[in-house]
């Protein structure tokens, strides 16, 4: 499957159209049968009918949220939490497969998880979205972290770092498997991804990362970064946003990279010689309660109409108005924009702009 076959925001017809509760609201939801039967089960070749147009490897996990009422927390012996503490599902690869199934396309995630009660939130969280998912047993538990959310949005994580170990892999079968009945794939920056990202380019997919608040120094994070043909990224922990942005385009693989910036927008780079371009923000629809999950909302609008053969400008803005909408979402819940709502947005900024 091509980037440009994939079903994305510019099709004239809805056959894969989700809604916001969580139905599949698609034409091939029957393909998938009872997404139950895919947890546990490897190396099953599938056919046809049951086309990949995205999957997604990593990033399953379970967040604690806890709203602060400032961030950074003064110390203090207590803090009273109001509106409270909530457990939930929803990590980075959660939120990439949430968001591009919710714009139409068929995703499947893949990744490793405890026999935990975090491990059977994840599961629940997969089961109700309707999004297929393979399980690796994972030894170690399921990934977790817990969230302090301060009363303007922003966000500290705190990430559970012995729920992953060097050791780990997926298994080779189950990723050739997969990826052999897809045609792109988002590697999640969590262990032990890295190493699933030879088979991947082997399969032939195209394949993209979300590089999150990457220095532009640490190791760990070259493979993702020189590997993939779509890099996102955050700009917050870069000295020389330009200079990372460019140094990623010649050194690896990558047509595009984007460096997302929060309320400031984006800046995208289509190549290593390409003018660097500053994409604006968009206003939410609402008022902003939390952070959480622009990012991977941002890379799942821009993804789906990249897949689509979008422009990089206007895959840019659909990546935008998703990560806006994200804004407006408590990080208690888990929600993403549909088709319908995107496709609206895009068409007023584009009038308002003066566009068509």
């Amino acid at each position: 499957m091509s980037r440009d076959s994939a079903p994305g925001p510019f099709d004239a017809e809805d056959d894969h159209e989700g809604d916001h509760q969580g139905d599949r609201g698609d034409d091939h939801a029957d393909d998938y049968g009872d997404v139950g039967e895919y947890v546990g089960e490897y190396g099953d070749e599938g056919g046809e009918d049951d086309d990949i147009d995205v999957l997604v490897l990593g990033g399953a996990g379970v967040d604690t949220i806890v709203y602060v009422p400032e961030l950074p927390l003064p110390y203090a012996d207590s803090h009273l939490i109001r509106p409270g503490i909530e457990t939930r599902a929803g990590q980075t690869g959660d939120f990439v497969a949430l968001g591009l199934h919710r714009l139409g396309l068929r995703v499947h995630h893949l990744d490793q998880l405890g026999a935990d009660p975090e491990g059977e939130l994840v599961r629940r969280f997969h089961r109700e979205q309707g999004i297929p998912f393979t399980e690796v047993p994972h030894p170690a538990g399921t990934k977790r972290a817990v969230n302090l959310v301060g009363p303007d949005g922003r966000r500290l994580s705190l990430y559970d770092a012995t729920r992953a170990r060097d050791e780990d892999r997926l298994p080779s079968g189950t990723v050739k498997a997969l990826a052999a009945r897809s045609g792109h794939a988002h590697v999640s920056l969590t262990q032990p991804c890295a190493h699933a990202l030879p088979e991947l380019r082997d399969a032939g997919v195209t394949l993209s990362t979300d590089l999150h608040d990457w220095d532009g120094v640490s190791a760990y994070h070259e493979p993702f970064a020189y590997e993939a043909d779509v890099v996102f990224l955050s700009t917050v922990a870069l000295t020389d946003v330009e200079g990372t942005l460019r140094a990623i385009a010649a050194r690896g693989r990558a047509s595009v990279v984007v460096g997302t910036a929060g309320a400031s927008g984006a800046h995208l780079l289509a190549g290593a010689h390409a003018e660097l371009v500053h994409v604006p923000p968009v206003a939410p629809p609402r008022p902003v309660v939390d952070s959480n999950g622009a990012g991977d909302a941002f890379a799942a609008g821009f993804l789906a109409a990249w897949l689509a053969g979008a422009p990089v400008a206007e895959c840019a803005l659909h990546g935008s108005v998703a990560g806006a909408y994200a804004c407006t979402v408590p990080a208690t819940r888990t929600d993403a924009i549909g088709r319908e709502a995107l496709r609206a947005e895009v068409a007023r900024l584009r009038a308002a702009a003066g566009g068509h």
